[in-house]
């Protein structure tokens, strides 16, 4: 048997696995085009002028391009009213061409998310965070119409690695609503035994031992050190942490939850960052649009 040394986890490529998944939808986009003469729009609702916000509703509105959907695009001002914010989404919900509606978080402070969010249809939803679509992924036997895109693609990864999941110990770092919290719900959901492991939890080395999934979402740059991890353990490292890099342009670099270079001795499967999850959370945007569209276009 090889040594400790020797061993060499699988990385996952969520870039290469993301974009077989474009080259899905693209098809189905001509399909739907020629067949109705109808194509998938999206509405990306961006407020204010945050770099991060900016970066990734560009590269979303690309992403589109790329397939074939009909991105819409909405820029709103940072001191634009709560009132005026949910009109737009209300109009964006009445127009036909518009199947999907993204409103980029986090909103400035003075609008309160959770009413905004509430505004969306939830035939529209294509971020999965209408209150509707949680509650029926939280309960048995519900079907939500969309799950939350980095869950999803989570999950996705997984599948699509061979990774089954049924009956395994899965453990997710991190109780947040975009992914934690949703993506507990989904293991659950597909018949995994899920702990989540929070900042409130003491000695969460313990928890994260007995993994035979980890779900890395906590925020925390390489948090999760290789002698956590259980031989064999499929690790999916949400987490993007900038931290000071001088040999870099850009004098940062990113890593994620887990460290990658201890975690490849010792997992058996494990996604990079950059390169894993994210570019499968912009792939399951462009599904869910895509679902939304066939939704109400073959009504």
């Amino acid at each position: 048997m090889a040594s400790q040394s020797d061993h060499k986890a699988a990385i996952i490529d969520g870039k290469a696995i993301a974009q077989t998944i474009r080259n899905e939808i693209a098809e189905e986009v001509r399909h739907l085009s020629q067949k109705y003469g109808k194509v998938p729009g999206l509405a990306v609702v961006i407020v204010g002028t945050r770099k991060d916000s900016q970066s990734y509703v560009s590269m979303k509105r690309k992403a589109c391009a790329e397939v074939g959907i009909k991105s819409v695009d909405i820029d709103l001002p940072e001191n634009v009213s709560q009132d005026d914010l949910i009109a737009k989404v209300h109009e964006l919900n009445a127009t036909s061409d518009v199947h999907g509606i993204l409103v980029q978080l986090p909103l400035p402070n003075h609008i309160n998310e959770e009413k905004v969010l509430s505004e969306i249809s939830i035939e529209k939803d294509v971020d999965g965070f209408h209150p509707l679509n949680i509650g029926k992924l939280a309960m048995k036997g519900r079907e939500p119409l969309f799950l939350p895109c980095t869950p999803k693609g989570c999950l996705e990864l997984l599948s699509r690695s061979g990774i089954s999941i049924r009956g395994k110990k899965a453990v997710v770092v991190g109780r947040s609503n975009i992914v934690g919290l949703p993506v507990s719900l989904l293991l659950l959901k597909a018949d995994a035994t899920v702990t989540v492991v929070h900042s409130r939890t003491p000695d969460p080395e313990s928890f994260i031992r007995e993994a035979d999934i980890i779900i890395a979402a906590a925020g925390q740059a390489t948090m999760i050190k290789g002698s956590w991890i259980k031989p064999g353990a499929a690790v999916i490292d949400v987490g993007t942490n900038a931290i000071d890099d001088p040999s870099r342009k850009s004098g940062y670099r990113l890593v994620g939850d887990v460290d990658f270079q201890e975690a490849c001795k010792v997992a058996g499967w494990v996604t990079p960052v950059p390169g894993g999850v994210g570019p499968m959370t912009v792939a399951m945007l462009l599904k869910n649009t895509l679902d939304g569209a066939k939704h109400a276009i073959a009504q």
